[in-house]
């Protein structure tokens, strides 16, 4: 779209939402853990399910893109940014209820804080989410994992906003089609809220398990600009493995590197380009496909990229 189409797009969900949640060419890197990146041509912020079938109706009329950011940890965003209407969802999502062993979170709830939550309360079985930047909705959407467990090990179901139809639906983990790192959800479902079913255990017991999970992490991961694992773990095997066996600890394109510390994670530096990382991607898929005849799969969510060999070929 034009600047024009697109201002008269922001105008027009100012006029249904309010100007206070509308923003013009809203940075969405810095918003990532990656915090590099670009901007939407327009953000939104919403706290309440109503503006966003509003806003989904007057969005489908102009035909822009969608997407719900999160907590942008597994998300890579060019340099040129994205061409569409970015969500954001606000403090009306972050809620959290615990009652008996049935957790039951907002959308926006961070994984790390619902795992201190359920483990305070006496619940074990999510524990495991305590290393997971992300947030609920982003968890579900591509059934987040870690340390032997996933949310299909612990997911009831999961309240949906279908910002095509408008309507809220409650989508059980047969529905979601949970595998690995991946569900049925498209980007046009919005994840307003979930259930989690755990089990009764002893808090003293979970937190020390958080702690050891924290502390595996630190020793074991990088810290930096990264967003967790790039690519997915191919059957029986590591990524990890196999980008250092191809010899890619610490490569380096421009201001983005493969970690020291674990190949499978890739690290921005401070005021870096999010196309760098993207070309990274792009020479380690190459040179494992030659090395190896494997073809890596994405982990990482690719905004405004114009797709490549490598990622058609990872699809």
């Amino acid at each position: 779209m034009s600047a024009l189409r697109w201002d008269r797009l922001a105008n027009d969900l100012a006029g249904v939402l309010g100007e206070q949640v509308i923003s013009r060419e809203r940075p969405i890197g810095p918003d990532t853990t990656y915090r590099v990146g670009g901007a939407a041509r327009v953000g939104v912020t919403l706290s309440v399910d109503a503006d966003l079938v509003a806003m989904a109706e007057v969005v489908a009329a102009h035909r822009a893109d969608l997407l719900v950011v999160g907590k942008g940890s597994n998300m890579l965003v060019a340099d040129a940014g994205f061409d569409g209407v970015a969500i954001w969802l606000g403090a009306g999502y972050d809620w959290v209820k615990i009652d008996g062993t049935h957790l039951r979170a907002g959308a926006a709830a961070g994984l790390p804080v619902l795992a201190r939550q359920s483990a305070a309360a006496g619940l074990t079985g999510f524990e495991w989410a305590v290393g997971v930047p992300g947030s609920l909705g982003g968890a579900v959407r591509m059934n987040a994992g870690g340390h032997g467990s996933d949310m299909a090990a612990s997911l009831v179901q999961a309240e949906i906003l279908d910002l095509r139809s408008g309507r809220v639906e409650r989508w059980v983990p047969e529905r979601l089609e949970l595998g690995y790192r991946c569900s049925a959800l498209a980007d046009h479902h919005v994840v307003l809220a979930a259930d989690v079913g755990l089990a009764a255990g002893d808090a003293s017991s979970s937190q020390a398990t958080i702690a050891e999970i924290v502390a595996w992490r630190r020793e074991n991961q990088p810290g930096g600009q990264n967003a967790g694992s790039v690519f997915t773990n191919p059957a029986g095997d590591s990524a990890g493995r196999i980008i250092e066996a191809a010899g890619l600890k610490g490569h380096r394109v421009g201001t983005a590197s493969v970690s020291d510390k674990h190949a499978n994670f890739f690290v921005a530096d401070r005021s870096g380009s999010a196309d760098d990382l993207h070309a990274l991607m792009d020479e380690v898929f190459a040179r494992v496909r030659a090395e190896f005849d494997l073809a890596l799969r994405p982990e990482t969510r690719l905004v405004g990229f114009e797709a490549g060999p490598w990622a058609s070929r990872a699809g």
